[in-house]
């Protein structure tokens, strides 16, 4: 009720022919301008939008029936066929697809000229609404894509810059829970194995600094261990090369991937020390087979199918002309507690 005792009368919901009238052009011209299809000059298109931004005009997201390209970094590739991160980011990925009705094209990218080759093919086909960047987050591509008119967004990697949105698990505070949760366990000297190379394990690295930190431990550069791939026997080597350089100066490995916490006990293990009675190893990821390792590998779990679907669901909020500015969705592991992390050894 309003003074005067007068109902309030509901305003009613702006439809695409007040904007299309607004702006003296047809309907269908108002639709392709805010759908981003062709035919319309882009002084016109910015007046349209701008024009439904002014009248909160409601953009209708859907995307059924059309296109997504999916561009999978070659570390991408190779991760799907070792193991299984990328395989359940993808399974999440296609279910949402499936749900909104969406197409999901699939394009492995190697280089700059083969994203060149696949931003103007996503360009030139109207029925491409976007692109999702897969574990690709290479700078000189991220710049390359700078001025694709088109929604991007990064999955399972970051721009620090921010010029695309991106989803990922949040990677630094993951880190940092499981250091804590090896220093709750009594650990003070806790390797951090990992295999640099992209922004994401950055995070991990330190994440696993800051933890040290905080409790006043210190992260020492001769606590890092690099090793060159993601193998398990790589990772195995490397601790064995450890052992015999420093012998046991650890008591805890956390490694930035599950792949590379079985290396470590199997490094471990060929040197005939025992997991977790000697060493502590936490791993990072949970995949589907780190519980049945011997000991079962105690780890951070990813969400990794969540990471698909919402990936899909950020670009769908970039779509029509909303000017969201770009956004950066991380989210929360949590401990998975098994029995290859124990309490430190009193005599260490």
């Amino acid at each position: 009720m309003i003074a005067g005792g007068k109902r309030a009368t509901p305003s009613r919901r702006v439809r695409l022919e007040d904007v299309a009238a607004r702006c003296g052009v047809s309907v269908s011209t108002a639709s392709r301008a805010l759908a981003g299809g062709k035919g319309v000059r882009d002084d016109l298109r910015a007046a349209i939008i701008e024009t439904a931004r002014k009248l909160n005009y409601t953009v209708p997201a859907s995307i059924a029936g059309r296109k997504v390209i999916l561009a999978a970094s070659s570390a991408a590739m190779v991760d799907y066929v070792r193991n299984q991160f990328t395989f359940y980011v993808l399974e999440g990925l296609n279910e949402r697809a499936s749900a909104l009705g969406v197409e999901i094209v699939s394009r492995a990218i190697a280089n700059t000229g083969e994203e060149m080759a696949l931003l103007e093919e996503a360009r030139d086909d109207d029925g491409v609404v976007g692109c999702l960047f897969l574990t690709l987050d290479d700078e000189s591509m991220l710049t390359l894509a700078s001025g694709f008119d088109k929604p991007i967004v990064l999955v399972n990697g970051d721009d620090p810059e921010m010029r695309r949105s991106s989803v990922t698990p949040c990677n630094r505070s993951a880190a940092r829970l499981a250091t804590e949760h090896l220093i709750a366990q009594g650990h003070e000297r806790i390797l951090f194995l990992m295999r640099r190379g992209r922004r994401t394990i950055e995070r991990r690295f330190e994440g696993w600094q800051d933890a040290l930190r905080a409790y006043g431990l210190g992260a020492a550069a001769d606590m890092v261990v690099d090793v060159p791939d993601w193998l398990p026997e790589l990772a195995a080597e490397a601790i064995g090369q450890r052992l015999k350089q420093n012998g046991r100066d650890f008591t805890a490995v956390l490694a930035a991937g599950d792949s590379l916490a079985v290396g470590a006990m199997m490094g471990l293990e060929a040197a005939g020390l025992k997991v977790p009675s000697d060493v502590s190893v936490m791993g990072m990821d949970d995949l589907p087979q780190a519980a049945f390792h011997n000991p079962p590998l105690s780890t951070m779990h990813i969400p990794m199918r969540e990471i698909g679907a919402a990936a899909l669901d950020l670009l769908l909020d970039d779509l029509g002309g909303r000017h969201l500015p770009p956004r950066r969705v991380e989210f929360a592991c949590h401990i998975v507690q098994r029995q290859s992390t124990g309490p430190v050894r009193r005599d260490d």
